[in-house]
């Protein structure tokens, strides 16, 4: 009864609530006023040309009984002005009561009440005494996919949101949202800040100045992690308080950059797990290619372990036999000491005689010419804009102003030398295109390309792309090794490293016995004991108690070992 009063306050006190219910009400009376002059007529016409008498009330009974098309036929008329009269009451009845009224009500009362009841429940305060929580001040792809990975592993978070009719729908879509202002230290202080855990700060970069500042306001020592759009903003998030402040832009570009295999070094490393170091190598232009795991000795050669092999933005699982064809990548574990012999043993890489070929001018593409740049590599840059074409010429060896999709703009950039393309522009369409169009007139260049939305990674991969990063995955590995500690791995699109307490129900199982990787799909590529750490361990290899396991999968494969182990 208590829910029902509050839901009612709700809708009287709601300014457009009021707006409707006023609405419905004069429905309403417009309703009572027609049948009561379709009442009075039916008697004036009854008595005049039909010589009949009755009842008020046997009036309104007619007139309801004909608008509602029931018509019992008790009471009739036989003159044609009587017939005609029905007629008119029937048809307004059709329309204003059985299909006005109906939408009238659901759309000024029912909805409105169904709205109340979910923003009645939607908190516009944490409980007290709820501590380690994560704040995250804008519900966006980054959230998103952030609050995915949150699944199974009983961390809360709280979405902040201002507008009353968004949080209703992301409550409903079950989303733990809390209403309040974004830049008020009263929504904070609710929110219970100073217990949180880390406050996100992903809106646009102003906004995030003000939360900063808001934020250190209630508390001085909560970690504030800010993502940046423009690197000019990098110092102003610092100096507002901000604990990490991610120029994600920047680092994607970076990271793309880093997918081109030549310089002085052939390995990228992409992760850390305590003393073991997560690399990848392309194995072109090298003595492994052509050839099996086994074949290669890697292991007795250098004491690395060959765990994964991507092969044209597929990630499979490497055994003894697995083939490594020139344009595979191979996802290596091991010591620093271990990657520095790899390293040795393929030699320095054969610098480009040709540019690298970046298409998109952007944050993300500057980023990646001048990532490549700096590795003494070659760049030309094709860009549409013929402004921001003026900018760039300090970016690229060469700047080609024109549309990518056409062939004599890439000929002139020189693409049919180049030994590897990075698509940066932002629309997915636009790089899934221009990859078809690059791998026709240039089959043996490495396509390395940027992606906006999870669901284009097969596609670019179907188009011929050898690499594919979004910004969202970035964005969200890089919170999560904040948040949780350690450094991010970026392995690239559809798989990612996961750290895993062993559960009870594994503990002192061998990994065989666990059947971890028939039943998930995830890769168990090494499993630390206090401070033993085993890579790539066997078939018999116990899974200890309190232990950690290192495993590589996507993640529907991580919550498939999640919901496994309930």
């Amino acid at each position: 009864m208590k829910f029902v009063f509050s839901q009612l306050a709700y809708l009287i006190n709601e300014r457009e609530s009021r707006r409707n219910l006023a609405a419905l009400l004069k429905y309403l009376l417009f309703l009572l006023v027609m049948i009561a002059v379709y009442a009075v007529l039916f008697h004036v016409i009854m008595e005049i040309y039909e010589d009949k008498t009755h009842s008020w009330l046997t009036g309104v009974y007619w007139t309801l009984t004909v608008m509602s098309t029931l018509g019992f036929g008790d009471i009739t008329f036989n003159s044609d002005l009587g017939r005609a009269f029905s007629i008119i009451v029937l048809l307004s009845g059709i329309v204003f009561l059985l299909i006005v009224l109906p939408f009238a009500f659901i759309r000024f009362f029912y909805a409105p009440w169904l709205e109340a009841q979910m923003r009645v429940r939607i908190l516009r305060e944490v409980p007290e005494g709820v501590t380690n929580h994560l704040i995250l001040c804008r519900y966006d792809p980054v959230a998103q996919g952030y609050i995915e990975r949150l699944q199974g592993q009983g961390t809360a978070y709280y979405v902040l949101e201002a507008d009353p009719q968004r949080a209703g729908y992301l409550f409903g879509e079950g989303v733990s949202v809390v209403i309040g202002e974004i830049e008020s230290r009263a929504t904070f202080k609710a929110l219970q800040v100073k217990g949180a855990r880390a406050v996100i700060a992903n809106a646009d970069d102003a906004t995030n100045s003000n939360i900063t500042l808001t934020v250190r306001e209630e508390s001085a020592v909560v970690p504030v992690i800010s993502i940046v759009e423009d690197r000019d903003s990098i110092d102003i998030l610092a100096l507002s308080g901000a604990t990490h402040v991610l120029p994600l832009k920047h680092r994607l570009g970076e990271h793309l950059a880093g997918r081109v295999d030549a310089g002085s070094s052939r390995i990228h490393t992409v992760g850390n797990f305590k003393s073991l170091v997560i690399a990848e190598f392309c194995a072109q232009n090298t003595p492994l290619a052509n050839r099996t795991v086994r074949d290669t000795n890697l292991r007795q050669k250098t004491g690395l372990n060959v765990v994964a092999v991507w092969l044209r933005g597929k990630l499979v699982v490497a055994g003894p036999d697995t083939l490594i064809s020139p344009q595979s990548v191979l996802v290596v574990v091991g010591t620093e000491e271990q990657l520095a012999r790899l390293e040795a043993m393929l030699g320095v890489g054969t610098a480009f005689v040709h540019p690298v070929l970046v298409i998109g001018g952007g944050k993300v593409g500057r980023a990646a010419a001048f990532s490549l740049k700096q590795r003494g590599l070659k760049v030309n840059l094709v860009e549409k804009d013929p402004e921001l074409c003026a900018r760039l010429a300090d970016t690229a060896d060469g700047v080609f102003q024109g549309d990518a999709a056409n062939r004599e703009v890439l000929m002139k950039a020189g693409l049919r030398e180049a030994p590897s393309v990075l698509m940066t522009t932002n629309n997915d369409a636009v790089n899934i295109y221009l990859t078809v169009y690059c791998r026709k007139l240039n089959p043996e260049t490495r396509i390395i390309s940027r992606i906006t939305h999870q669901r284009n990674v097969e596609s670019i991969h179907r188009a011929g792309a050898d690499f594919a990063l979004s910004y969202t995955s970035l964005a969200v590995r890089s919170l999560m090794g904040l948040i949780e500690g350690g450094e991010a791995a970026i392995l690239g699109e559809g798989a990612e490293l996961f750290q895993i307490k062993v559960p009870a129900a594994l503990a002192n199982k061998t990994l065989a016995s666990s059947d971890i990787g028939a039943q998930t799909g995830l890769n168990v590529i090494a499993i630390q004991d206090r401070e033993r750490i085993v890579s790539n361990p066997g078939a018999d290899t116990v899974l200890p108690e309190n232990g950690v396991i290192l495993a590589v999968g996507t993640v529907s494969q991580r919550l498939a070992f999640t919901d496994l182990m309930v």
